[in-house]
């Protein structure tokens, strides 16, 4: 699988470098003053700099829970979803959602979480016990 590339507005450069690499652990790339290109495990995500956006507000139902929309994240080994919650709960992040296992006995069964950088974008890591299951319909 080739790597996907995300763009996203952010309202602080330095802080989304914070964030993106020292709370989650991303590797940095080329960067300039109104951009910073980010390794998320493997995928190329770029913070750009836009000092007036607002963080989105809707949300979807699902499971019971009001998903934020739009969110991006990663669909990670359940060892690395696991290190992950671990390592965000240890930096004080708050949690939109906490980590929870969703749709638990059903065809898409999966370990899921919620929370926002510091410019409101939403994300969510999940993983699945079996990742055959990622599509899953029965």
């Amino acid at each position: 699988m080739r790597p996907f590339h995300l763009a996203f507005p952010v309202h602080d450069l330095d802080e989304a470098r914070a964030f993106y690499r020292g709370v989650l652990g991303c590797g940095e790339g080329r960067s300039s003053d109104h951009w910073i290109d980010f390794d998320l495990y493997g995928h190329q995500i770029v913070a750009h700099l836009n000092p007036g956006i607002r963080a989105a507000n809707a949300t979807n139902p699902v499971d019971g829970h009001d998903v934020p929309v739009p969110h991006f994240g990663v669909v990670l080994t359940m060892a690395q979803w696991e290190e992950l919650a671990s390592r965000l709960r240890a930096a004080g992040v708050r949690f939109g959602i906490e980590p929870y296992i969703r749709f638990q006995g059903q065809p898409g069964e999966q370990a899921t979480m919620f929370f926002t950088d510091p410019s409101g974008n939403a994300l969510e890591f999940k993983a699945f016990a079996d990742d055959a299951k990622l599509f899953a319909t029965e």
